[in-house]
């Protein structure tokens, strides 16, 4: 479709809903038979359930760094392997507790090496997990609620409602399934670094809009950089926001990660239509939020995912626009090339057309580099994810409708 088709089209139909803040009901977490989840418990969340079947209190310092070595860095799941805890104080934690990640129900490999994972947690609702294999870097990309709570019209997980937050072990523990997938773990009397790191990275850019579930994607990534347990730096994580101001801030003083905001367009008539939270907080209010991050800086720029839609945001106009809108924050613009999925009402952007795009941006002075599409064979790309058993079965007209994307 062409610029002004597309534009009109969009004029013409009522946009699509914001989905409110969502008060999820998170997984209960005691099991059935009465045994909590240890995996996604900050220490001192650990420390008071090991105090409450009896662990004296001046051990339970030494008991939490002993059972978290365990499960982070040794990736250990049964107490009995524990050899450094006594064995009727191992007979007690196996009692209450047990070390739980999400379970597998398939695994797809991409002929480019990507791995996407669909994966069950409680309640039998599912999620999917992407591993993305480079020379540099394996990074697993992280879902962080059931379904999404937006309704951003270019995204194949937009158009699932959200079922519910993901809690800080489910969070976690797709990391931890990723390293049991690939064997990572570091081998009986192995040191963790001597041992290739096939996880270097992190993106929460999954399933989900992770500001919407704060508490627990800051507890699973506290977890993730904890230097006895996985030990990923804080700049080797980050997390990906549609735009949620008021948390914002709270990311960059309780996270620390690095940021990345999907932004998608260089007006607010074309971005409430694809990112409806937009109507909520504007890009003025949004980029006036960047400019307040607590790490921004040019060591740890703002990174602004900018999707690519033939006739909708990738005109010489918009380029010039999107440069002017973000002078002063220091940033690089990640452009992808929009990766289809069934229903889609939109169509990628032609390859010269997005390199006169990014030719604007870099003579600018900004990094904008062309992501490579990985897993498109799989729907593991950028915007595919949409798990298989909460799948919307809806007609392309359905979907174009929503988006305000229907003919007359």
């Amino acid at each position: 479709m062409n610029e002004l088709k597309g534009e009109s089209r969009m004029a013409r139909k009522e946009l699509s809903p914001i989905t409110p803040e969502v008060v999820a009901l998170p997984r209960r977490p005691v099991r059935p038979d009465g045994r909590r989840n240890l995996v996604g418990l900050t220490r001192d969340r650990l420390a008071e359930a090991l105090a409450a079947i009896g662990t004296p209190e001046r051990q339970l310092r030494m008991r939490v760094g002993q059972l978290w070595q365990w499960i982070y860095q040794k990736g250990v799941r049964d107490f009995a392997a524990m050899t450094n805890l006594a064995k009727d104080y191992r007979a007690k934690l196996a009692e209450n507790f047990v070390i739980a990640v999400p379970e597998i129900v398939s695994r797809q490999v991409s002929a480019d090496g990507t791995r996407k994972y669909l994966l069950r947690v409680a309640g039998g609702h599912e999620i999917e997990t992407v591993y993305i294999p480079e020379a540099d870097r394996g990074t697993v990309c992280v879902s962080s609620q059931v379904g999404c709570t937006l309704t951003c019209s270019f995204c194949h997980t937009g158009t699932q409602k959200l079922v519910r937050n993901l809690t800080a072990g489910e969070i976690v523990g797709q990391v931890m399934v990723v390293r049991d997938d690939l064997g990572e773990w570091p081998k009986p009397g192995r040191h963790p670094k001597d041992e290739t790191r096939l996880v270097s990275n992190i993106v929460l850019m999954g399933m989900g809009e992770p500001l919407y579930n704060f508490e627990n994607v800051r507890d699973a990534m506290k977890i993730a950089m904890d230097h006895e347990g996985i030990s990923l730096s804080r700049r080797r994580i980050t997390l990906s926001t549609s735009g949620v101001v008021p948390m914002i801030e709270r990311a960059g003083a309780e996270i620390g990660c690095m940021l990345a905001i999907s932004f998608h367009a260089t007006t607010d008539e074309v971005r409430d239509r694809l990112v409806p939270i937009n109507r909520k907080w504007n890009i003025a209010t949004l980029l006036e939020a960047l400019r307040q991050y607590p790490r921004l800086s040019n060591s740890e720029r703002v990174t602004f995912e900018y999707v690519m839609l033939k006739g909708i945001n990738d005109s010489d106009e918009d380029a010039r626009r999107l440069v002017k809108l973000i002078s002063g924050i220091p940033a690089k613009i990640n452009l992808i090339p929009f990766n289809p999925w069934p229903g889609a009402p939109y169509e990628r952007s032609e390859q010269d057309r997005i390199r006169a795009f990014a030719d604007i941006i870099y003579k600018a002075g900004y990094a904008s580099p062309i992501r490579t599409p990985r897993g498109e064979d799989i729907m593991a790309a950028c915007g595919q994810l949409k798990s298989a058993t909460e799948r919307a079965r809806k007609r392309r007209a359905e979907i174009e409708a929503e988006a305000g994307l229907a003919g007359e």
